[in-house]
């Protein structure tokens, strides 16, 4: 999982922002911390998606309840802020080993988990580079361009990608593997050496750093020293900078980082580790009834995978009135968790059954916080999207945190094909990430952009929400900016039923907030251009002129 989103309304909108050479100074405290995505930018200079403002002034009540699919992880459903906002089947009965709706799945009460098996779970798996390398290395291994036929090319050249990034990620991770074990025996050696001079161990990088210039004897990297297996003072005062740099500062640190390197060298980027046949079905057949009904397991020895799903669900819903916690963007909402992450990227085969699954058992919004590179079996997931949009159900996904303009750099799932056919859907919106700094690096340096490909922006940084364990946690990341538009699209749709999924997209975009500033391009240091150049619509999400404006659209249907 890596381990994303023209009515006359601008005038309304365009609020003149400071430009990128200034920066406002922000509202403190942690009210406004926790809570500044809420915020309003006129009412109290935070770049939020006024939510706050739209329920203040809000008297009416919703005339529906909305179900939001939550694609993503294992999900925490005994939180106290969600445990009561997790989608019940009622057309189900718990544990009779039936499948008594007849959708297909044997007891699924509240979801379904697409990569468990009973009350185990995959938690190691492939990246899709390395399942398109072994799918195609047979077919390809010894073609060229002219030797490959016209039907196979755009394959034959995404196994050419697919292989380069294999070969590329291999060497970094072995070296990185090796590094760590080095480091695991050198640990305490390193330790020794400097208690003489620091018998707490309470140094800082400064002050090694002049004892390093007084004992080194060379001016060998780490790699070199880690080659040459060197124990010199001086060696062992550059190793501990080392560590510092690198936030690894115990041993336990240490060996903990070996242990999950070792598992991406050994089954993520293993060629010959397929994560597949412990689930038992067929990877090569769209069907139904695999997996688990256990949207959370908990297993001793197991890595946990509930922390993703319960930090963007809670986002969308978390309880508005039970004075615990933080508010959801929506009340009258229910979360349906269908599980198909885990470390390593999803099989398109779970994303497209997913899809299915919500369309089938009554989601109007999907919520997809999850990206990957390569796509293996695109074709099953863009027919899973044309079957939501004929079913009018909105798809909502985070743009993703590798800082590409992804018009060049193709991530997915997505609503275009990147050869040239055009968008596969109308009903899909792709979001990115800003923060609370309203200059040059509004947009978060993380971010995915594209003009063509990323919709719009919604905050993603530095967001306060539920997490695993019962718990509540800061994180950042598109993951949660795309829980803005899922949630916004459902209130939406709980007090304007009739509207349609084009017509809340539209409704989400033309609404937007733009902001007239020169930004940094993510993945740069220093190129700057006008941040409307790094989304289709150049806007941020905004709650009260979505909510506006949908009563407009919904009033001119009757």
């Amino acid at each position: 999982m890596k381990i994303i989103y023209v009515i006359c309304f601008a005038c309304l909108l365009l609020f003149g922002c400071k430009s990128s050479k200034e920066t406002i100074n922000l509202k403190t405290g942690k009210d406004f911390k926790e809570t500044w995505y809420c915020k309003d930018y006129k009412m109290d200079s935070l770049p939020g998606i006024s939510l706050d403002k739209w329920y203040r002034q809000n008297k009416k009540k919703a005339k529906k309840t909305i179900i939001i699919a939550v694609i993503d992880t294992q999900i925490d459903k005994n939180h106290q802020d969600l445990q009561d906002e997790i989608w019940l089947n009622t057309k189900e009965i718990e544990n009779n080993n039936l499948d008594d709706d007849q959708n297909g799945y044997v007891d699924d009460i509240q979801g379904w988990n697409f990569t468990a098996k009973k009350d185990s779970y995959i938690v190691w798996g492939n990246f899709e580079y390395v399942r398109l390398v072994r799918e195609f290395q047979n077919k390809f291994e010894n073609q060229t361009e002219t030797t490959v036929t016209k039907d196979a090319l755009f394959y034959y050249k995404e196994y050419l990608r697919a292989k380069k990034k294999l070969e590329e990620e291999s060497s970094y991770y072995k070296t990185r593997l090796k590094s760590l074990e080095y480091s695991i025996n050198i640990f305490p050696i390193a330790k020794d050496s400097l208690r003489h001079y620091f018998p707490k161990e309470d140094y800082t990088y400064e002050q090694l750093d002049s004892l390093y210039k007084i004992h080194k004897i060379n001016d060998k990297t780490f790699r070199q020293r880690r080659e040459n297996n060197d124990r010199d003072l001086g060696a062992m005062i550059g190793f501990l900078m080392f560590r510092l740099e690198s936030n690894e500062q115990t041993l336990s640190e240490v060996i903990e980082s070996k242990i999950q390197t070792d598992s991406i060298v050994n089954k993520n980027l293993n060629i010959n580790f397929d994560e597949r046949k412990f689930i038992g079905d067929n990877p090569n057949i769209l069907e139904k009834g695999y997996g688990s009904k256990n949207i959370t397991i908990s297993k001793e020895g197991h890595r946990s995978f509930q922390d993703h799903n319960t930090k963007v669900s809670g986002i969308i819903a978390a309880n508005r009135n039970n004075n615990l916690g933080i508010k959801g963007i929506a009340e009258n909402v229910k979360i349906m968790p269908l599980t198909i992450s885990f470390s390593g990227d999803e099989h398109d085969k779970d994303i497209a059954m997913a899809v299915y699954y919500a369309v089938d058992n009554g989601a109007k919004v999907i919520n997809m916080s999850f990206i990957k590179e390569f796509s293996l079996r695109q074709q099953w997931v863009s027919e899973a999207f044309k079957y939501a949009e004929k079913h009018n159900v909105l798809l909502v996904h985070a743009a993703g945190n590798e800082s590409f303009d992804i018009d060049k750099n193709p991530t997915y799932p997505s609503d275009n094909n990147f050869d040239g056919g055009g968008e596969i859907c109308n009903n899909f919106i792709n979001v990115g990430s800003i923060s609370t700094r309203l200059n040059n690096t509004f947009v978060s340096d993380f971010s995915n952009y594209g003009k063509e490909n990323v919709d719009l922006f919604a905050p993603g940084e530095e967001i306060y929400t539920t997490a695993a364990g019962n718990t509540y946690k800061f994180d950042s990341g598109t993951s949660l900016a795309a829980p803005m538009v899922s949630g916004t699209a459902a209130l939406i749709w709980s007090y304007y039923p009739n509207l349609t999924a084009v017509q809340i997209k539209q409704i989400i975009i033309d609404s937007g907030t733009p902001y007239n500033l020169e930004v940094i391009v993510p993945g740069t240091k220093d190129k700057k251009v006008p941040f409307s150049e790094l989304s289709k619509s150049g806007k941020v999400l905004n709650v009260y002129n979505a909510m506006k404006l949908a009563k407009e659209v919904n009033n001119k249907k009757k």
